[in-house]
């Protein structure tokens, strides 16, 4: 019915499905089992575009990037995607602005005359850490720095 139905001769339908595998089709297998096993080790982190570096500048496979993401779509392998958001700091309208003591001036020409400074956030496995730093503008070496879990400033803090 389906030989029919599709206009196909049995006898070409029962050659089409005892056919070998072809060289094309041995080759994704072997690349697709690559794929597999850099994705896991990278903890399903890699796209295709990592997938592609890792097959030919690691593993010397020559093989297409476009290849690797239609392999890794048909197996429904995808990698990690983190958006990232940008600023931690949450501005009060109602306040002024603090005024700019600097006024884009940062040569200076003695230690300890201007300090610059800068918060990260830093995402691990437990949660966020952030890091902030005090630096020298002058020496440009790090006078002090403080790592917590939290971006507030201490409650004993004056200004």
């Amino acid at each position: 019915m389906s030989c029919s139905l599709l206009d196909v001769s049995r006898s070409g339908y029962y050659e089409w499905i005892s056919r070998p595998p072809s060289a094309r089709d041995e080759e994704n297998l072997l690349l697709l089992k690559h794929i597999k096993q850099i994705h896991a080790d990278a903890r399903g982190s890699y796209g295709s575009p990592r997938g592609h570096a890792e097959l030919t500048l690691g593993l010397g496979l020559p093989v297409n990037e476009k290849r690797v993401a239609r392999l890794m779509c048909q197996a429904g392998i995808r990698g990690l995607y983190i958006r990232r958001r940008r600023g931690c700091t949450v501005r009060n309208p109602d306040d002024d602005p603090a005024a700019d003591l600097v006024n884009q001036q940062f040569q200076v020409t003695a230690p300890n005359r201007l300090w610059l400074t800068d918060i990260t956030e830093h995402p691990t496995a437990e949660g966020k850490l952030y890091c902030a730093a005090v630096m020298d503008a002058f020496s440009r070496r790090i006078i002090g720095w403080s790592i917590a879990p939290h971006i507030r400033t201490p409650s004993n803090h004056s200004r």
